[in-house]
Protein backbone atom coordinates (compact mmCIF):
# COMPACT_ATOMS: atom_id res chain seq x y z
CA UNK A 1 0.00 0.00 0.00
CA UNK A 2 1.43 3.44 -1.29
CA UNK A 3 -0.58 5.77 0.72
CA UNK A 4 0.68 7.38 4.01
CA UNK A 5 -1.45 6.02 7.35
CA UNK A 6 -2.56 8.68 9.51
CA UNK A 7 -2.02 7.90 12.72
CA UNK A 8 -4.79 9.48 15.11
CA UNK A 9 -4.09 9.76 18.88
CA UNK A 10 -4.24 11.83 21.82
CA UNK A 11 -1.48 14.97 22.46
CA UNK A 12 -0.95 13.07 26.30
CA UNK A 13 2.88 12.31 26.19
CA UNK A 14 1.82 8.20 26.89
CA UNK A 15 -0.70 8.66 24.39
CA UNK A 16 1.78 9.72 21.81
CA UNK A 17 4.33 6.95 23.09
CA UNK A 18 1.42 4.62 22.14
CA UNK A 19 1.16 5.83 18.76
CA UNK A 20 4.81 6.13 17.99
CA UNK A 21 5.03 2.46 19.13
CA UNK A 22 2.86 1.56 16.26
CA UNK A 23 4.21 3.68 14.27
CA UNK A 24 7.31 1.73 14.63
CA UNK A 25 6.10 -1.56 14.45
CA UNK A 26 4.00 -0.19 10.55
CA UNK A 27 7.08 0.76 9.13
CA UNK A 28 9.13 -1.48 10.13
CA UNK A 29 6.97 -3.51 8.16
CA UNK A 30 7.38 -0.95 5.45
CA UNK A 31 4.46 1.15 5.63
CA UNK A 32 4.55 4.82 5.65
CA UNK A 33 2.85 6.69 8.48
CA UNK A 34 2.52 9.55 9.80
CA UNK A 35 1.00 11.12 13.31
CA UNK A 36 -2.44 13.26 13.90
CA UNK A 37 -2.46 14.24 17.45
CA UNK A 38 -5.86 15.06 18.97
CA UNK A 39 -7.10 16.75 22.14
CA UNK A 40 -9.80 14.98 23.91
CA UNK A 41 -12.91 15.53 26.56
CA UNK A 42 -10.48 13.36 28.89
CA UNK A 43 -7.57 15.34 29.25
CA UNK A 44 -9.32 18.86 29.21
CA UNK A 45 -11.65 18.49 32.11
CA UNK A 46 -9.10 17.44 35.27
CA UNK A 47 -11.15 18.97 38.21
CA UNK A 48 -13.01 15.66 38.26
CA UNK A 49 -12.90 12.32 38.59
CA UNK A 50 -14.11 10.05 35.57
CA UNK A 51 -16.40 7.92 37.05
CA UNK A 52 -18.67 11.56 37.37
CA UNK A 53 -17.90 12.85 34.06
CA UNK A 54 -20.86 10.28 32.66
CA UNK A 55 -19.52 10.25 29.19
CA UNK A 56 -18.91 6.60 27.01
CA UNK A 57 -15.48 6.58 25.58
CA UNK A 58 -14.42 9.81 27.51
CA UNK A 59 -11.06 9.26 25.69
CA UNK A 60 -11.76 7.75 22.40
CA UNK A 61 -14.94 9.95 21.20
CA UNK A 62 -12.65 12.65 19.49
CA UNK A 63 -10.67 10.21 17.47
CA UNK A 64 -13.61 8.25 16.83
CA UNK A 65 -15.16 11.70 15.27
CA UNK A 66 -12.05 12.48 13.19
CA UNK A 67 -11.85 8.71 11.69
CA UNK A 68 -15.52 8.66 10.86
CA UNK A 69 -15.00 11.93 9.05
CA UNK A 70 -11.88 10.19 7.24
CA UNK A 71 -9.65 12.55 9.06
CA UNK A 72 -7.62 9.83 10.08
CA UNK A 73 -6.91 6.19 8.87
CA UNK A 74 -6.54 4.18 12.25
CA UNK A 75 -6.53 5.82 16.43
CA UNK A 76 -4.45 4.42 18.71
CA UNK A 77 -5.72 3.71 22.48
CA UNK A 78 -5.52 2.35 25.39
CA UNK A 79 -7.55 -0.63 25.38
CA UNK A 80 -8.55 -0.07 29.00
CA UNK A 81 -10.49 3.19 27.83
CA UNK A 82 -12.34 1.95 25.08
CA UNK A 83 -16.02 1.55 25.23
CA UNK A 84 -17.04 -2.45 25.15
CA UNK A 85 -19.49 -1.33 22.42
CA UNK A 86 -17.55 0.64 19.26
CA UNK A 87 -19.22 3.34 17.30
CA UNK A 88 -21.22 1.71 14.23
CA UNK A 89 -18.55 1.56 11.30
CA UNK A 90 -15.17 1.68 13.22
CA UNK A 91 -13.59 -2.15 14.40
CA UNK A 92 -10.60 -3.28 16.77
CA UNK A 93 -8.38 -3.95 13.92
CA UNK A 94 -5.51 -5.30 16.22
CA UNK A 95 -4.23 -5.31 19.87
CA UNK A 96 -0.59 -5.14 20.39
CA UNK A 97 1.47 -7.25 22.73
CA UNK A 98 0.24 -6.49 26.52
CA UNK A 99 2.56 -4.60 29.03
CA UNK A 100 2.70 -4.59 32.42
CA UNK A 101 -0.94 -4.99 33.68
CA UNK A 102 -0.25 -3.98 37.54
CA UNK A 103 -1.55 -0.83 39.46
CA UNK A 104 1.54 0.51 40.77
CA UNK A 105 1.22 2.23 44.21
CA UNK A 106 3.91 5.20 44.51
CA UNK A 107 4.73 6.01 48.06
CA UNK A 108 6.38 9.31 49.65
CA UNK A 109 8.06 8.52 52.26
CA UNK A 110 7.91 4.77 53.42
CA UNK A 111 5.26 2.00 53.27
CA UNK A 112 4.59 1.78 57.08
CA UNK A 113 1.35 3.62 56.35
CA UNK A 114 -0.09 0.20 55.30
CA UNK A 115 -0.50 -0.98 58.97
CA UNK A 116 -1.76 2.26 60.26
CA UNK A 117 -5.56 2.79 60.74
CA UNK A 118 -5.11 6.79 59.12
CA UNK A 119 -3.51 7.25 55.56
CA UNK A 120 -4.59 9.27 52.42
CA UNK A 121 -4.29 7.86 49.21
CA UNK A 122 -4.60 9.54 45.86
CA UNK A 123 -6.80 8.20 42.21
CA UNK A 124 -9.36 9.11 39.70
CA UNK A 125 -10.22 5.29 39.31
CA UNK A 126 -13.39 3.91 41.02
CA UNK A 127 -11.80 0.62 40.54
CA UNK A 128 -8.94 1.46 42.00
CA UNK A 129 -10.93 3.36 44.64
CA UNK A 130 -12.99 0.05 45.88
CA UNK A 131 -10.55 -2.22 45.63
CA UNK A 132 -8.48 -0.45 48.13
CA UNK A 133 -11.09 0.57 50.87
CA UNK A 134 -11.96 -2.74 50.32
CA UNK A 135 -8.29 -4.09 51.68
CA UNK A 136 -7.88 -0.85 54.10
CA UNK A 137 -11.55 0.33 55.20
CA UNK A 138 -9.86 3.27 57.52
CA UNK A 139 -7.75 4.76 54.97
CA UNK A 140 -8.99 8.01 52.94
CA UNK A 141 -9.47 8.05 49.07
CA UNK A 142 -8.21 11.70 47.22
CA UNK A 143 -9.46 12.25 43.99
CA UNK A 144 -6.30 12.51 41.15
CA UNK A 145 -6.53 13.66 37.79
CA UNK A 146 -3.95 14.75 35.14
CA UNK A 147 -1.22 13.17 32.97
CA UNK A 148 0.57 10.54 34.74
CA UNK A 149 3.94 13.37 35.12
CA UNK A 150 1.05 16.05 37.04
CA UNK A 151 -0.36 13.39 38.95
CA UNK A 152 3.34 12.00 40.23
CA UNK A 153 3.98 16.35 40.99
CA UNK A 154 0.75 16.38 42.98
CA UNK A 155 1.59 13.39 44.60
CA UNK A 156 4.76 15.33 45.52
CA UNK A 157 2.78 18.69 46.34
CA UNK A 158 0.13 17.58 48.69
CA UNK A 159 2.25 16.75 51.87
CA UNK A 160 -0.89 15.41 54.24
CA UNK A 161 -0.81 12.61 51.01
CA UNK A 162 0.88 8.95 51.79
CA UNK A 163 0.46 7.56 48.12
CA UNK A 164 -1.00 7.32 45.12
CA UNK A 165 -2.24 4.57 42.48
CA UNK A 166 -1.21 4.68 38.48
CA UNK A 167 -0.95 1.74 35.89
CA UNK A 168 2.28 0.26 35.75
CA UNK A 169 2.21 0.29 32.34
CA UNK A 170 1.99 4.31 31.76
CA UNK A 171 5.01 4.74 34.33
CA UNK A 172 7.01 2.14 32.19
CA UNK A 173 6.29 3.24 29.23
CA UNK A 174 7.34 6.72 30.11
CA UNK A 175 10.38 5.16 32.30
CA UNK A 176 9.48 7.08 34.99
CA UNK A 177 8.53 4.46 37.28
CA UNK A 178 9.71 6.35 40.88
CA UNK A 179 12.10 3.94 43.08
CA UNK A 180 9.50 4.67 45.40
CA UNK A 181 6.77 2.18 44.55
CA UNK A 182 5.34 -1.22 44.27
CA UNK A 183 3.34 -3.76 41.89
CA UNK A 184 -0.22 -4.26 43.42
CA UNK A 185 -0.42 -8.07 42.40
CA UNK A 186 -3.51 -8.45 44.61
CA UNK A 187 -5.35 -5.69 42.99
CA UNK A 188 -7.28 -7.02 40.63
CA UNK A 189 -6.75 -4.26 36.83
CA UNK A 190 -9.30 -2.66 34.55
CA UNK A 191 -10.72 -5.16 31.48
CA UNK A 192 -7.88 -4.36 28.95
CA UNK A 193 -5.29 -2.56 31.52
CA UNK A 194 -1.63 -2.72 30.07
CA UNK A 195 -3.24 -3.25 26.21
CA UNK A 196 -2.88 -0.82 23.32
CA UNK A 197 -5.79 -1.03 21.21
CA UNK A 198 -5.75 0.08 16.83
CA UNK A 199 -9.23 1.07 15.58
CA UNK A 200 -9.99 1.59 11.76
CA UNK A 201 -12.97 1.78 9.41
CA UNK A 202 -15.08 -1.29 8.95
CA UNK A 203 -15.01 -0.54 5.64
CA UNK A 204 -11.31 0.44 4.87
CA UNK A 205 -10.36 -3.77 3.96
CA UNK A 206 -6.84 -2.41 3.38
CA UNK A 207 -6.15 -0.91 6.46
CA UNK A 208 -7.59 -3.42 8.58
CA UNK A 209 -5.16 -6.36 6.63
CA UNK A 210 -2.07 -4.21 7.45
CA UNK A 211 -3.13 -3.85 11.37
CA UNK A 212 -3.45 -7.52 11.09
CA UNK A 213 0.16 -7.85 10.63
CA UNK A 214 1.06 -6.75 14.45
CA UNK A 215 -2.04 -8.32 15.52
CA UNK A 216 -1.15 -10.32 18.80
CA UNK A 217 -3.37 -13.24 19.31
CA UNK A 218 -3.38 -14.00 23.26
CA UNK A 219 -3.45 -10.43 24.02
CA UNK A 220 -6.58 -10.37 21.48
CA UNK A 221 -8.19 -13.51 23.05
CA UNK A 222 -7.25 -12.15 26.65
CA UNK A 223 -8.68 -8.46 26.43
CA UNK A 224 -11.57 -9.60 24.50
CA UNK A 225 -12.81 -12.03 27.53
CA UNK A 226 -12.14 -9.45 29.63
CA UNK A 227 -13.97 -6.61 27.93
CA UNK A 228 -16.86 -9.08 27.40
CA UNK A 229 -17.08 -9.91 30.75
CA UNK A 230 -17.42 -5.81 31.56
CA UNK A 231 -19.78 -5.18 29.07
CA UNK A 232 -22.55 -8.10 30.60
CA UNK A 233 -21.96 -6.49 34.07
CA UNK A 234 -23.35 -3.33 31.79
CA UNK A 235 -20.44 -1.61 33.71
CA UNK A 236 -18.12 1.34 32.54
CA UNK A 237 -16.41 4.09 33.97
CA UNK A 238 -19.18 4.27 36.44
CA UNK A 239 -18.77 0.76 38.03
CA UNK A 240 -15.97 -0.21 40.37
CA UNK A 241 -15.48 -3.90 37.80
CA UNK A 242 -12.18 -5.50 37.19
CA UNK A 243 -10.73 -8.26 35.52
CA UNK A 244 -7.58 -10.20 34.25
CA UNK A 245 -7.03 -13.26 31.75
CA UNK A 246 -4.31 -14.83 30.19
CA UNK A 247 -3.12 -18.25 28.74
CA UNK A 248 -0.89 -20.15 29.89
CA UNK A 249 -0.05 -23.66 28.64
CA UNK A 250 -3.01 -24.13 26.45
CA UNK A 251 -5.53 -22.74 29.39
CA UNK A 252 -7.20 -19.68 29.98
CA UNK A 253 -6.87 -18.26 33.62
CA UNK A 254 -9.14 -16.18 34.21
CA UNK A 255 -10.13 -13.76 37.77
CA UNK A 256 -13.17 -10.97 37.58
CA UNK A 257 -14.33 -8.70 40.55
CA UNK A 258 -17.30 -6.17 41.44
CA UNK A 259 -17.12 -4.15 44.19
CA UNK A 260 -19.23 -1.78 46.08
CA UNK A 261 -17.99 1.95 45.45
CA UNK A 262 -17.21 2.35 49.13
CA UNK A 263 -15.70 -1.35 48.33
CA UNK A 264 -17.54 -2.77 51.72
CA UNK A 265 -19.18 -5.01 49.73
CA UNK A 266 -16.94 -7.53 47.15
CA UNK A 267 -18.16 -10.37 44.69
CA UNK A 268 -15.10 -11.98 42.71
CA UNK A 269 -15.09 -15.27 40.60
CA UNK A 270 -11.71 -17.09 39.16
CA UNK A 271 -11.81 -19.83 36.98
CA UNK A 272 -9.15 -21.93 34.85
CA UNK A 273 -10.82 -23.21 31.51
CA UNK A 274 -9.28 -25.12 28.35
CA UNK A 275 -8.21 -22.92 25.55
CA UNK A 276 -11.34 -24.03 23.02
CA UNK A 277 -13.59 -23.53 25.82
CA UNK A 278 -12.42 -19.72 25.82
CA UNK A 279 -15.62 -18.12 24.58
CA UNK A 280 -17.92 -18.79 27.51
CA UNK A 281 -15.26 -18.06 29.97
CA UNK A 282 -17.12 -14.34 30.17
CA UNK A 283 -20.70 -15.59 30.21
CA UNK A 284 -19.75 -18.29 32.82
CA UNK A 285 -18.08 -15.76 35.22
CA UNK A 286 -20.46 -12.61 34.82
CA UNK A 287 -23.75 -15.12 35.51
CA UNK A 288 -22.18 -16.00 38.71
CA UNK A 289 -20.86 -12.39 39.89
CA UNK A 290 -24.92 -11.24 39.19
CA UNK A 291 -26.45 -14.73 40.75
CA UNK A 292 -23.80 -13.92 43.82
CA UNK A 293 -25.54 -10.70 44.43
CA UNK A 294 -24.57 -8.44 41.54
CA UNK A 295 -27.36 -7.75 39.98
CA UNK A 296 -28.53 -6.19 43.49
CA UNK A 297 -25.09 -4.19 43.44
CA UNK A 298 -25.34 -3.23 39.72
CA UNK A 299 -29.25 -1.12 40.66
CA UNK A 300 -27.76 0.02 43.70
CA UNK A 301 -24.52 1.40 41.41
CA UNK A 302 -27.02 2.98 38.47
CA UNK A 303 -29.51 4.71 41.07
CA UNK A 304 -25.69 6.42 43.03
CA UNK A 305 -25.10 7.72 39.30
CA UNK A 306 -28.41 9.86 39.68
CA UNK A 307 -29.69 13.02 42.02
CA UNK A 308 -30.96 12.20 45.24
CA UNK A 309 -34.60 12.64 46.11
CA UNK A 310 -35.33 11.21 49.14
CA UNK A 311 -33.08 11.36 52.58
CA UNK A 312 -33.28 9.08 55.34
CA UNK A 313 -32.16 10.65 58.63
CA UNK A 314 -30.91 7.21 59.78
CA UNK A 315 -28.91 4.82 58.08
CA UNK A 316 -30.96 2.59 55.87
CA UNK A 317 -29.28 -1.48 55.28
CA UNK A 318 -29.19 -2.78 51.56
CA UNK A 319 -32.43 -4.87 51.64
CA UNK A 320 -34.44 -1.50 53.07
CA UNK A 321 -32.70 0.02 50.17
CA UNK A 322 -34.58 -2.27 47.51
CA UNK A 323 -37.85 -1.81 48.54
CA UNK A 324 -38.09 1.64 47.40
CA UNK A 325 -39.91 2.27 44.21
CA UNK A 326 -37.78 2.66 40.91
CA UNK A 327 -37.99 6.42 40.94
CA UNK A 328 -36.55 7.04 43.92
CA UNK A 329 -32.25 7.61 44.60
CA UNK A 330 -32.20 7.63 48.58
CA UNK A 331 -29.30 8.64 50.60
CA UNK A 332 -29.07 7.90 54.05
CA UNK A 333 -26.96 8.62 56.88
CA UNK A 334 -27.41 7.82 60.96
CA UNK A 335 -28.33 11.90 61.76
CA UNK A 336 -28.57 11.04 65.94
CA UNK A 337 -24.70 9.74 67.29
CA UNK A 338 -25.70 8.12 70.66
CA UNK A 339 -22.87 8.02 73.47
CA UNK A 340 -23.99 6.21 76.72
CA UNK A 341 -23.23 7.80 80.40
CA UNK A 342 -22.53 6.64 83.28
CA UNK A 343 -25.65 5.94 86.00
CA UNK A 344 -25.25 6.58 89.17
CA UNK A 345 -25.49 2.71 91.69
CA UNK A 346 -27.78 5.29 93.92
CA UNK A 347 -30.57 4.96 91.13
CA UNK A 348 -31.11 1.20 90.98
CA UNK A 349 -29.96 0.85 94.79
CA UNK A 350 -33.49 0.23 95.57
CA UNK A 351 -36.68 -1.49 93.63
CA UNK A 352 -38.26 0.82 91.72
CA UNK A 353 -42.23 0.80 91.38
CA UNK A 354 -42.51 2.77 87.68
CA UNK A 355 -40.23 2.90 85.14
CA UNK A 356 -40.53 4.40 81.87
CA UNK A 357 -38.04 3.28 78.91
CA UNK A 358 -39.00 5.12 74.85
CA UNK A 359 -35.51 3.81 73.11
CA UNK A 360 -33.22 0.69 72.77
CA UNK A 361 -30.75 3.26 73.53
CA UNK A 362 -32.04 3.82 76.97
CA UNK A 363 -31.83 -0.37 77.29
CA UNK A 364 -28.17 -0.87 76.09
CA UNK A 365 -27.52 2.74 78.87
CA UNK A 366 -28.86 0.49 81.81
CA UNK A 367 -27.39 -2.84 80.68
CA UNK A 368 -23.85 -1.30 79.88
CA UNK A 369 -23.88 0.33 83.77
CA UNK A 370 -25.52 -2.26 85.04
CA UNK A 371 -26.15 -6.52 85.60
CA UNK A 372 -29.93 -7.38 85.06
CA UNK A 373 -30.17 -8.80 88.76
CA UNK A 374 -29.68 -5.27 89.76
CA UNK A 375 -31.99 -3.97 87.38
CA UNK A 376 -35.59 -4.89 90.03
CA UNK A 377 -38.21 -3.11 88.13
CA UNK A 378 -41.62 -3.66 89.01
CA UNK A 379 -43.33 -2.23 86.35
CA UNK A 380 -42.13 -1.44 83.13
CA UNK A 381 -43.79 0.78 80.73
CA UNK A 382 -42.30 1.16 77.25
CA UNK A 383 -42.97 2.82 74.09
CA UNK A 384 -42.33 0.63 70.75
CA UNK A 385 -42.37 -2.68 69.93
CA UNK A 386 -39.12 -3.09 69.44
CA UNK A 387 -38.23 -1.45 72.66
CA UNK A 388 -40.49 -4.07 74.32
CA UNK A 389 -39.13 -6.99 72.51
CA UNK A 390 -35.68 -5.61 73.79
CA UNK A 391 -36.67 -4.92 77.07
CA UNK A 392 -38.27 -8.19 77.89
CA UNK A 393 -35.56 -10.31 76.02
CA UNK A 394 -32.45 -8.56 78.48
CA UNK A 395 -34.05 -6.84 81.73
CA UNK A 396 -37.48 -8.32 82.34
CA UNK A 397 -41.41 -8.13 81.54
CA UNK A 398 -43.61 -5.01 80.23
CA UNK A 399 -46.92 -4.00 82.00
CA UNK A 400 -47.57 -1.89 79.19
CA UNK A 401 -46.72 -0.41 75.56
CA UNK A 402 -47.61 2.22 73.35
CA UNK A 403 -46.79 3.15 69.73
CA UNK A 404 -46.34 6.84 70.95
CA UNK A 405 -45.22 8.79 74.26
CA UNK A 406 -48.29 11.27 74.14
CA UNK A 407 -50.19 7.79 74.31
CA UNK A 408 -48.24 6.35 76.61
CA UNK A 409 -48.75 9.86 79.16
CA UNK A 410 -52.28 9.37 78.54
CA UNK A 411 -52.12 6.04 79.69
CA UNK A 412 -50.09 6.26 82.81
CA UNK A 413 -52.11 8.94 83.57
CA UNK A 414 -55.43 6.86 83.50
CA UNK A 415 -53.68 3.64 85.02
CA UNK A 416 -50.87 3.53 86.17
CA UNK A 417 -50.55 2.70 90.16
CA UNK A 418 -48.69 5.30 92.53
CA UNK A 419 -48.18 9.14 91.55
CA UNK A 420 -44.38 8.64 90.77
CA UNK A 421 -42.05 7.09 87.95
CA UNK A 422 -38.21 6.91 87.01
CA UNK A 423 -38.09 7.88 83.05
CA UNK A 424 -34.57 6.92 81.33
CA UNK A 425 -34.13 9.52 78.81
CA UNK A 426 -32.08 11.32 76.50
CA UNK A 427 -30.22 14.99 77.18
CA UNK A 428 -32.26 15.97 74.18
CA UNK A 429 -36.04 15.17 75.23
CA UNK A 430 -38.05 16.56 72.66
CA UNK A 431 -40.87 14.65 73.66
CA UNK A 432 -44.36 15.76 76.10
CA UNK A 433 -44.51 13.09 78.70
CA UNK A 434 -42.93 13.97 81.60
CA UNK A 435 -44.94 17.27 81.46
CA UNK A 436 -48.39 15.52 80.97
CA UNK A 437 -47.66 13.52 84.01
CA UNK A 438 -46.68 16.46 86.27
CA UNK A 439 -50.11 18.06 85.47
CA UNK A 440 -51.78 15.10 86.36
CA UNK A 441 -49.56 15.71 89.88
CA UNK A 442 -47.47 12.44 89.13
CA UNK A 443 -43.93 13.29 89.90
CA UNK A 444 -41.18 12.05 87.05
CA UNK A 445 -37.51 11.43 88.20
CA UNK A 446 -35.94 12.01 84.92
CA UNK A 447 -32.36 10.33 84.78
CA UNK A 448 -30.04 11.20 82.01
CA UNK A 449 -29.10 7.29 80.50
CA UNK A 450 -27.42 8.67 77.40
CA UNK A 451 -26.45 11.72 74.97
CA UNK A 452 -27.74 12.23 71.36
CA UNK A 453 -25.40 14.40 69.36
CA UNK A 454 -27.10 16.27 66.10
CA UNK A 455 -24.34 14.65 63.17
CA UNK A 456 -26.23 15.63 60.15
CA UNK A 457 -25.05 15.59 56.68
CA UNK A 458 -25.24 18.50 54.21
CA UNK A 459 -27.61 17.50 51.37
CA UNK A 460 -27.17 19.54 48.00
CA UNK A 461 -29.78 17.79 46.61
CA UNK A 462 -32.98 19.19 45.79
CA UNK A 463 -35.64 16.70 47.64
CA UNK A 464 -38.38 15.19 47.03
CA UNK A 465 -38.56 14.44 51.21
CA UNK A 466 -37.13 12.97 53.41
CA UNK A 467 -37.53 10.58 56.18
CA UNK A 468 -37.63 10.81 60.18
CA UNK A 469 -37.99 8.58 63.12
CA UNK A 470 -37.78 10.64 65.60
CA UNK A 471 -38.06 14.39 67.22
CA UNK A 472 -34.48 14.60 67.53
CA UNK A 473 -34.15 13.17 63.68
CA UNK A 474 -35.85 16.47 62.44
CA UNK A 475 -33.92 18.36 64.44
CA UNK A 476 -30.62 17.02 63.83
CA UNK A 477 -31.55 17.28 59.91
CA UNK A 478 -32.53 21.35 59.73
CA UNK A 479 -29.52 22.32 61.91
CA UNK A 480 -27.62 21.18 58.28
CA UNK A 481 -30.50 21.84 55.70
CA UNK A 482 -33.05 24.25 54.67
CA UNK A 483 -37.01 22.30 54.67
CA UNK A 484 -36.96 20.14 51.90
CA UNK A 485 -40.14 18.41 50.06
CA UNK A 486 -42.72 16.34 52.23
CA UNK A 487 -41.71 14.90 55.84
CA UNK A 488 -42.55 11.21 56.14
CA UNK A 489 -42.19 10.23 59.33
CA UNK A 490 -42.37 6.76 61.59
CA UNK A 491 -44.74 7.90 64.31
CA UNK A 492 -47.20 10.44 65.62
CA UNK A 493 -45.03 11.90 67.83
CA UNK A 494 -42.05 12.64 64.86
CA UNK A 495 -44.98 14.46 63.01
CA UNK A 496 -45.63 17.01 65.41
CA UNK A 497 -42.26 17.88 65.68
CA UNK A 498 -42.05 18.19 61.71
CA UNK A 499 -45.25 20.39 61.33
CA UNK A 500 -43.56 22.85 63.13
CA UNK A 501 -41.48 23.46 59.63
CA UNK A 502 -42.78 21.00 57.23
CA UNK A 503 -46.37 21.80 55.42
CA UNK A 504 -46.57 18.28 54.38
CA UNK A 505 -46.23 15.73 56.40
CA UNK A 506 -47.03 12.15 56.32
CA UNK A 507 -47.12 9.47 58.87
CA UNK A 508 -46.67 5.41 58.63
CA UNK A 509 -49.15 3.08 58.81
CA UNK A 510 -47.31 1.50 61.80
CA UNK A 511 -43.93 2.46 63.86
CA UNK A 512 -41.29 0.79 61.90
CA UNK A 513 -38.91 1.51 58.76
CA UNK A 514 -40.40 -0.62 55.97
CA UNK A 515 -43.70 1.01 56.80
CA UNK A 516 -41.57 4.50 55.61
CA UNK A 517 -40.45 3.12 52.88
CA UNK A 518 -43.71 2.44 51.80
CA UNK A 519 -45.21 5.83 52.95
CA UNK A 520 -42.28 7.29 50.37
CA UNK A 521 -43.51 4.78 47.58
CA UNK A 522 -47.06 5.60 47.71
CA UNK A 523 -45.44 9.57 46.75
CA UNK A 524 -44.15 7.52 43.45
CA UNK A 525 -46.82 5.20 42.56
Amino acid sequence: MSKIIRIGTRDSQLAMWQAKTVQAQLEQLGHKTTLVPVKSTGDLVLDKPLYELGITGIFTKTLDIAMLNEDIDIAVHSLKDVPTILPKGIVQAAVLKRGNINDTLVYKRNEEFLSQREAIIATGSLRRRAQWLNRYPTHTIVGLRGNVNSRLQKLEDNEDWNAAIFAGAGLGRLGITPENSINLHWMIPAPAQGAIMISALESDEDIRAICAEINHEDTEISTTIEREFLNRLEGGCTAPIGAIAYIKDEEVNFKGILLSKDGSKKIEYAKVVPLDQKDELAKLAADYIIEKGGKTLIDQLQRSDKATNIYSTKKLTDDQLMLFHNDVVAESNDTIKISLNRISKTIIRNEIQNVIITSKNAVEALLTNFSVPELQFKNIYCVGRRTKRMVERRIGKVIHTEANAKKLADYLVEFMDGTEVTYFCSDLRLDDLPNTLAENTITVNEVEAYQTKFDADKVESNLDGVMFYSPSTVEAFLKQNRVNGIAFCIGETTAKAAKNYFEDVRVAKVPTVESVIELVNEHYV
